[in-house]
Formats: C-alpha cells, sequence, structure tokens
C-alpha cells in the first residue's frame, strides 16, 4: 500500500510538472505572438510618421530608415491603406492644381505637389536620360533653372505674373535618376512685385538656390 501510495503521489507530482510545461510553453507562444504584434504595430506607426514627414520617399527609402526588406514596407503601405509614391504624388498633385491661378497645370516643370498661394509652393522633378548633357550623366541645368522658374510663378495668386529679374546660384549637379524637389517661399508684395526665393534639393544636398523679382498684375 505504501509503495503504491508513493508510486500515486510521483505520478501525480509528474502530471503536475506535465501541466505547468505546457502552461509555461503556451505562455511563451503568447508572449511572441504578443511581441511580434507589438513590433509590427511600432513599425507601422514609424512608417506612417516617415511618410508623412516625407511624401516622397520611395519604398527602397523607407526600408532603409526601418531596416527592414522592401517587401515588408510594400505590406505594411497595403495594410495602413497608403498607396505606393506615384499615386501619393498624382493626388497630392490634384490637390495643388485646384488653387493654381497664375498658370495651368500643363506648364509647370516637373509636379505641384504642394500649393499655399503667395507663400509657398513644392515640386519634385524626376529626372531622365533625355535631360542629360551629351556624353554625361549630369542633368542640363536648364531643366532645374525650368522648374525652378515655374514654381516661382505658380506660388503667387494672379492672374498674370511675370519674371522680372533672377539671381541664382547652382551649387551641384543633379545626375540622371536623381529627385529633384523645389521649394518656394513667397514674401510680401510691394508696388506690383514679390520677391519668391527658391532652393531645390536632391535628397539632403541643395543643389540651386534662386531670387526671383515677379512682377504681377491682376
Amino acid at each position: 500500500m505504501l509503495a503504491g501510495g508513493r508510486s500515486g503521489a510521483q505520478g501525480g507530482a509528474g502530471g503536475r510538472r506535465d501541466k505547468r510545461g505546457v502552461l509555461a510553453l503556451l505562455l511563451a507562444l503568447l508572449l511572441g505572438v504578443w511581441g511580434i504584434k507589438s513590433e509590427r504595430k511600432f513599425r507601422q506607426e514609424r512608417l506612417a510618421r516617415l511618410i508623412d514627414k516625407n511624401p516622397m520617399a520611395t519604398d527602397e527609402e523607407l526600408a532603409l530608415s526601418l531596416s527592414v526588406s522592401v517587401g515588408t514596407v510594400r505590406l505594411d503601405r497595403a495594410l495602413l491603406g497608403v498607396p505606393e509614391l506615384r499615386e501619393r504624388i498624382r493626388r497630392m498633385a490634384r490637390e495643388a492644381g485646384d488653387k493654381l491661378k497664375s498658370l495651368s497645370q500643363s506648364e509647370i516643370v516637373g509636379d505641384l505637389i504642394e500649393l499655399e498661394p503667395n507663400r509657398l509652393a513644392i515640386s519634385v522633378m524626376r529626372t531622365a536620360r533625355d535631360m542629360a548633357t551629351c556624353a554625361s550623366d549630369f542633368i542640363s541645368d536648364r531643366y532645374v533653372y525650368a522648374q525652378a522658374g515655374s514654381l516661382a510663378v505658380a506660388v503667387i495668386e494672379a492672374a498674370s505674373v511675370m519674371v522680372e529679374s533672377m539671381r541664382g546660384k547652382f551649387k551641384k549637379f543633379a545626375r540622371v535618376g536623381d529627385v529633384l524637389v523645389a521649394r518656394a517661399k513667397a514674401g510680401a508684395e510691394r508696388d506690383g512685385r514679390r520677391i519668391v526665393s527658391v532652393r531645390t534639393r536632391v535628397g539632403t544636398e541643395e543643389i540651386f538656390v534662386g531670387r526671383f523679382i515677379m512682377e504681377i498684375s491682376s
């Protein structure tokens, strides 16, 4: 009887250990799943902030910032309902184009993606091989100037806007494949004129700075 009692006690203890082991395994699995979900949520929140800060960021640039694969970025974008770069540009261009008054959207060199009349404007231009100078990868400066000049006109809300004069400096050459982001800021109107400053960047590097004096007529 005593031996049988010990055997039963040992069996009961073994059963309890097995149950504790199973519970520990289930807890570990649950914590692992929770950890994965938390990591994904945190990553998606970071992705949303990055895109909000820089709508022009490519999937490759976002993947580099988040230290994940491009496929992961595309999946997270889809789950967040964020469209790809080209569609984001199209949407922003439509919204900004509705505010244009000084010229038509087809006259903008590049894509106008933001416009606050008489305050600021932003356009982007993806460079191509046919913009390069002969036998090189450098983009002809006339395209850089054309983007800046059209943006200086676009930022002003008036029936007629002309460039009266301009002082500019090309600080660095752009290359084929670069994305040029131009930002224009308009000063106060005085005697039918406004000063508009335009800065063009490739990534974080400034490649052009221009100061335009614009003649305005209603």
